[in-house]
């Protein structure tokens, strides 16, 4: 017999051959290695696009994501309800304590009420480092020691980079991702409204990257 068309390969695999030539083909594998290598290879392509959809991100994420950017879109534009985002401590409106002096590194604490969560978030920038490390935990603000556990967040900005996170059994979260100035962070509040808080002011940069020093 002679040697498997790519065609005749692919339908093999895919069990799309006449049972009387599938016979044929099987005993010619059985005596060539170049036709059964030929198989071999197609047999891990298929192998490989039925698994593809095992890599699809979870419907829940993929909502999320939008919401990202909506919120994103409104909060650029300034039309983000602020009634649902309460800022209620930031360390950099605070005194320094006197005989203090900085560590080296811009770390700052801010904590958020947006409803059903208390967010209590933590800023690291280094200095002459290009990422920010973003930290924090989400608690009840009826109950500070009950945590708001499994709960999905992510970090985003509008050149499209997304960087998923998931609170643990204390509600809290860490993510990393690059200072680009246009920073949000995102989850679902109640009645799966998304929740977005603009981290543009706690950068000291403007939605656009620039820096406010630059800009005064």
């Amino acid at each position: 017999m002679k040697h498997f068309t790519m065609e005749e390969g692919i339908d093999f695999v895919n069990q799309a051959v006449p049972a009387s030539q599938k016979t044929a083909l099987e005993k010619h594998l059985k005596t060539c290695r170049r036709c059964a290598n030929a198989v071999s290879l197609w047999q891990r392509v298929r192998a490989a696009a039925a698994a593809e959809a095992n890599y699809q991100p979870p419907e829940e994420v993929i909502r999320i994501v939008k919401a990202a950017f909506a919120g994103l879109k409104l909060a650029l534009r300034h039309e983000l309800a602020s009634s649902s985002i309460e800022l209620v401590f930031d360390s950099l409106v605070q005194p320094s304590l006197e005989g203090f002096r900085s560590a080296g590194s811009a770390t700052r604490q801010m904590v958020y009420r947006a409803d059903p969560f208390q967010i209590d978030l933590q800023i690291e920038v280094q200095p002459g480092d290009k990422r920010v490390v973003v930290a924090g935990q989400l608690l009840s603000p009826r109950d500070p020691q009950i945590g708001g556990q499994n709960v999905r967040l992510i970090l985003a900005n509008l050149h499209g980079v997304v960087v998923p996170s998931v609170t643990n059994q204390f509600g809290e979260f860490r993510a990393e991702i690059e200072n680009t100035g246009d920073l949000a962070l995102v989850f679902y509040g109640v009645d799966l409204k998304p929740v977005v808080i603009p981290l543009w002011d706690a950068l000291g940069r403007s939605p656009e990257g620039e820096s406010k020093q630059t800009r005064r």
